[in-house]
């Protein structure tokens, strides 16, 4: 699978880790930065070209990481197609693909260690959408809602 992974200084250790581990199960890693420790740079700057990258296609998911993941993920989900969500536990990944067809898995690097953030995005990439009707009603609804708002 292509994943696109972004960071701030929140995040930049565990992105270091979760590249190395991407590459080992065998996906291919879009780095959309930081590159390096800038102890002031914003979460912003590197959710764009994360959400770019899947809008355009290149990559099949994104992982964003900034110290609590909240900013990066509020600011994911302000881009078309975007379907971002914090997780920090097995379930919720899983289910927020399944039900919800997130694309976009935010990770606070001040919240989870390596272990179980590692443990969260291995679920995260395994996981697919139901395509139940349920489900594919809802997110048609908040389809919509980007369309039209």
């Amino acid at each position: 699978m292509n994943i696109a992974i972004g960071c701030d200084h929140g995040g930049f250790q565990l992105k270091t880790i979760v590249i190395k581990e991407l590459q080992k199960w065998g996906h291919k890693v879009e780095d959309c930065g930081a590159h390096s420790l800038v102890p002031d740079d914003d979460y912003p700057d590197y959710t764009l070209p994360v959400a770019k990258s899947i809008q355009e296609g290149r990559c099949e998911r994104g992982i964003l990481i900034c110290g609590s993941g909240i900013g990066a993920s509020v600011a994911a989900n302000k881009l078309h197609g975007i379907r971002a969500a914090i997780c920090h536990d097995t379930f919720s990944a899983r289910q927020g693909v399944e039900d919800d067809n997130m694309n976009i898995l935010c990770l606070g690097g001040r919240v989870v260690g390596a272990s179980l953030a590692l443990e969260v995005i291995k679920t995260f990439l395994e996981a697919r959408f139901s395509g139940l009707e349920r489900h594919q009603r809802r997110l048609d609804k908040v389809e919509e809602f980007d369309a039209n708002n």
